[in-house]
């Protein structure tokens, strides 16, 4: 009888990265333990040390094929408190509509493409099919209006920078480029679509929670603190605000809390297991100050949300919860798809602000101090850029806090708890283990943004004793 095993899922599959995941076994098949395993290391800190910060509102975009435009905002942001400057109106509406955009791009392509597939096609069903491949061929409407969602939100940057991905238009000090009217107006033709689909999406997922209420509130669901940012009233704020802590009771621990200050609330630990490390809320230390951002965090410190829309769905997310924070992290879709819904409305009511397509969009400035800090609502969560420089605007030092680096340490959790209830050493199947990787893709991590899985990848899972050999291997989807 061997002393312990080990399930190893590599690669997770539908999530935007590679990673993998450890499952611990003890002698009996039980699952002691579970690790997130991210595989890549990048290094944008540390290569963009010895360049002009000027330059770094076009190499941020770069860190992310999925979300350019919340690392050039915040890049921008940063540049602009080194430069005491503040951006025209105009330029900050543009900003806004392409964050917006990327918003709902985001999140459709994690609804539609990454998650939909557990949703309508069953955690259990065939792994060849269950993909985005497998939900065009039985519900083809759905899959196309998800790829048009997803086409709108990339149009925002289209329209106003000429670029769907990686746009250069957002610089330190405004914009580059202009919206144009008859821009404007083709914009705000697809708003009808955009929001009939995103209501579609909420009948969806509100039909397997009814279906599936045991599994789904169960599912990876532990307390934890939630950070996110608000207006000043608590509102929901995904460009420009200040940050916001609740403790697992949903009671306001910090509050209006300046960006510029992050460090004095975030700590960073590393973990041998991982290139990610394991943030956490400083005044209360690790474990107890383990927090999660995107979604699900900004819906659970919000106190309202000021499109009516999207306001009336979070009432009915505030009501399942009793007022309280959901924990499960199933919840994490609802609160994407809420989120959807306020990007599309509030998109409109900019691009009805006649002051969107003036041209003035650009205020000048230069050095003139050496520190500065942007954050921005990310998809995923809040994402900080702190930049050091010297006194000819070299850049001496980075730190970049990414949103999905700030769940590490509740990611690990989840596929801890799920595993716990769904996994038996002794007959592996495979619908548990899509499961486990299910917990993952609730975060919707984005871990390189190079490439992105349609959930045709191999899946190699391997059973080894304590002595590291090999005693069973499975495999799919070659």
């Amino acid at each position: 009888m061997v002393d312990s095993k080990k399930i190893i899922i590599n690669p997770v599959t539908r999530i935007e990265g590679h990673a993998n995941i450890t499952i611990d076994l003890n002698d009996k098949g039980a699952v002691t333990d579970a690790h997130f395993h991210v595989n890549e290391f990048r290094g944008f800190e540390k290569f963009c040390e010895g360049r002009p910060y000027t330059e770094m509102t076009s190499i941020a975009p770069r860190i992310c094929g999925i979300c350019p435009v919340s690392h050039a905002v915040a890049s921008a942001k940063a540049c602009e408190m080194i430069m005491r400057v503040t951006p025209p109106v105009t330029a900050t509406l543009l900003r806004r509509i392409m964050h917006l955009g990327q918003m709902i791009s985001s999140h459709a392509l994690s609804f539609f493409h990454l998650s939909s597939p557990d949703f309508l096609l069953g955690f259990d069903s065939d792994p060849e099919k269950r993909n985005i491949l497998g939900i065009a061929e039985k519900f083809p409407d759905l899959a196309v209006r998800g790829i048009r969602l997803r086409k709108f939100g990339q149009e925002a940057s289209e329209r106003i920078t000429g670029k769907k991905i990686h746009a250069v238009g957002i610089v330190a000090g405004g914009m580059t480029c202009v919206l144009t009217e008859e821009n404007r107006q083709a914009l705000l033709a697809w708003v009808p679509e955009a929001l009939e689909t995103t209501r579609m999406a909420l009948d969806i997922f509100k039909k397997f929670r009814k279906e599936m209420r045991d599994e789904f509130d169960g599912f990876a669901s532990f307390k934890t603190l939630y950070m996110g940012t608000v207006g000043p009233k608590g509102e929901l704020e995904l460009y420009d605000g200040k940050l916001r802590f609740v403790s697992e009771e949903g009671a306001i621990i910090a509050d209006q809390l300046d960006a510029k200050d992050y460090l004095q609330y975030i700590a960073e630990r590393p973990v041998e297991f991982s290139y990610l490390k394991s943030p956490y809320y400083k005044p209360l230390g690790y474990p107890q100050g383990i927090y999660r951002v995107g979604p699900l965090g900004r819906l659970n410190v919000a106190s309202c949300i000021t499109t009516p829309l999207a306001q009336k769905e979070f009432l009915e997310f505030k009501q399942m919860g009793q007022q309280k924070p959901l924990h499960g992290s199933f919840y994490f879709h609802y609160a994407r798809l809420i989120e959807t819904l306020y990007s599309v409305e509030e998109m409109k009511n900019i691009l009805e602000d006649p002051r969107v397509t003036s041209p003035d969009v650009f205020a000048q400035a230069g050095h003139n101090q050496s520190e500065g800090v942007g954050s921005s609502e990310a998809p995923r969560g809040t994402l900080f850029h702190h930049y050091f420089t010297d006194e000819n605007g070299i850049l001496k030092k980075i730190n970049l806090l990414i949103a999905t680096g700030q769940n590490n340490p509740a990611m690990n959790r989840s596929v801890l708890e799920v595993a716990k209830k769904y996994v038996d050493g002794r007959n592996v199947k495979e619908g548990a283990l899509n499961r486990v990787e299910a917990a993952i893709r609730c975060y919707d991590p984005c871990l390189s943004c190079s490439t992105h899985a349609l959930g045709a990848m191999p899946l190699q899972i391997q059973i080894r004793d304590h002595t590291g050999q090999i005693i069973r291997t499975l495999q799919r989807g070659q």
